[in-house]
């Protein structure tokens, strides 16, 4: 999921297509790495900011809970190894909790969720507000997230699941935020064919699919 602020793009989550996600959407410049939680699926491609660290001649921030920086200090090891040599991944870690910060002026909301037991965070930047891996969100987390104009938030399958979201849970806590627009994503096959589940969903909600562009 990249995010666009004026001039400044923003990256949520780094999964294993994230070059292919890249090169398809022709992103020629990217500005920080914001990460929800650091298991491998959100993670996997954080090796190919390489090519950005080379064209911008920077290291690349990342934003993220400690539970992610340390798994990327564990997944991605060479990069911060003593001995180093030209064409390793340049990473700036910034460990952030749940007080908002900025990332080049750009202000960003931490939105604390529980993926079953494991802490996670979704983001708000303006009226925009992602929320993925998540099974329970907090009432304090919810007053964070009013007057979300578009939210994307995640729908696994239709059958109760340990972490994730299922259709019918996605659906009431979308109607609880009341955003204007919600987008669910991190579907399985479980889910349904995509133009049979849209005709089961409200008014305001609709599946998300890959190549998808929202102007804010």
């Amino acid at each position: 999921m990249s995010v666009e602020v004026e001039d400044k793009v923003l990256v949520i989550d780094t999964g294993p297509d994230f070059r292919q996600q890249i090169l398809r959407e022709k992103v020629g410049r990217l500005d920080a790495v914001l990460l929800t939680h650091g298991h491998r699926d959100h993670i996997a491609g954080l090796d190919d900011i390489r090519a950005f660290n080379h064209i911008q001649s920077r290291d690349m921030p990342i934003y993220g809970q400690r539970e992610a920086l340390d798994r990327v200090r564990v997944e991605f090891d060479y990069a911060f190894a003593e001995t180093t040599y030209p064409g390793l991944p340049q990473l700036q870690l910034h460990e952030v909790g749940s007080r908002q910060f900025e990332v080049d002026g750009i202000k960003v909301i931490p939105l604390p969720v529980k993926h079953h037991k494991l802490p996670v965070l979704g983001f708000r930047i303006g009226g925009f507000s992602y929320i993925t891996d998540a099974n329970s969100i907090p009432d304090a987390t919810l007053s964070l997230l009013e007057g979300t104009d578009t939210l994307v938030l995640n729908a696994l399958q239709r059958e109760k699941h340990i972490s994730h979201f299922n259709l019918e849970e996605a659906v009431a806590a979308a109607e609880k935020i009341g955003a204007k627009n919600t987008l669910f994503t991190h579907i399985s096959h479980k889910l349904g064919l995509h133009k049979e589940v849209n005709k089961m969903l409200p008014p305001t909600v609709s599946l998300a699919y890959d190549g998808l562009t929202i102007a804010l």
